[in-house]
């Protein structure tokens, strides 16, 4: 039997045919499309999904009942000792506080560990593929846990949406507001730190809009992110609901602010699409794991 197996959602923009190549396993998150209940990747795509919102469809998530978590929790443990579930930040999803209240059942002591390190989209994949490293280096899912949960606050999404009325529909602003703005062509910038998803800058066209974005990117890491950044130690992620094409531009676009950075991209999650709405661009960075390991005082679990 192995000793730790790793767990996802499909928030982490981890589909299947990634999580069999990385030897993980991902829940696939529920979500409901006109009254009707699918499933990411198991009965609906995420290109699906962004046409269906580009269509103006009703879109809302929800969660897996927590049968369909135990169920994969009980497959699992029949190959690995323990298991690492790394869900969607628990600021966004009640399903992340749902999943900690059942791993404290007694079948599951020492068992399930919940990391809630308040991630989502490509922050989240991120952590994930941190987690992988981790337990390649021997170390334990609670060592693993702590090392995660420690770097809940270094991390930052900006969003440039296209349009506003997911946030009329989600109750972020109201009617009137949205048409005005849609008749002056704003378009805001989310922020999402850890904890909350909020309005940042609201800027006069998509050109204001990115801009907007990697100017604060870039106030990001010379304030907040400093130490961080100067040691070489911050993910710089991007994120899209978009085409193809415009995700392409806006990653040369990034790379170009930023030389010499990686730039890792997503597609935006479904759980932060069904706020944003389609034709979304991100940009985001977050501590890299290891920064978070050289503070810690838990040493390594001997091979």
């Amino acid at each position: 039997m192995r000793k730790i197996g790793i767990m996802a959602d499909s928030h982490s923009g981890i589909l299947k045919k990634e999580a069999e190549e990385l030897d993980i396993h991902v829940l696939p998150m529920p979500f409901y499309l006109n009254g009707e209940l699918f499933q990411e990747d198991l009965n609906f795509s995420r290109k699906g999904f962004y046409e269906k919102l580009r269509e103006g469809a009703d879109v809302s998530t929800s969660q897996p009942s927590p049968q369909e978590v135990m169920e994969m929790w009980d497959e699992m443990l029949s190959s690995y000792e323990q298991i690492l579930y790394i869900p969607l930040s628990s600021s966004l999803s009640g399903s992340c506080m749902t999943a900690s209240a059942l791993s404290q059942e007694p079948k599951y002591d020492n068992k399930v560990f919940v990391v809630d390190n308040g991630r989502v989209s490509t922050p989240l994949h991120r952590s994930i593929l941190d987690a992988i490293d981790l337990v390649e280096d021997g170390y334990t899912a609670q060592q693993i846990k702590d090392i995660l949960e420690a770097s809940r606050e270094k991390t930052v999404i900006y969003v440039g949406l296209s349009t506003l009325e997911y946030l009329k529909k989600g109750g972020r602003i109201n009617a009137t507001t949205a048409l005005a703005a849609n008749l002056l062509n704003i378009k805001p910038v989310m922020k999402f730190g850890t904890g909350k998803l909020d309005i940042f800058q609201k800027c006069r066209g998509i050109k204001k809009s990115r801009k907007a974005m990697l100017d604060a990117m870039h106030n990001e890491l010379e304030t907040t992110f400093k130490k961080e950044y100067e040691a070489g130690k911050i993910y710089l992620m991007a994120a899209s609901s978009s085409t193809s094409e415009v995700t392409a531009d806006w990653i040369s676009q990034i790379r170009e602010s930023f030389p010499g950075m990686d730039v890792m991209c997503d597609d935006l999650s479904l759980g932060l699409s069904c706020h944003i709405g389609p034709d979304g661009l991100g940009i985001g960075c977050s501590l890299c794991s290891t920064m978070a390991r050289i503070s810690s005082t838990v040493p390594p679990r001997p091979r």
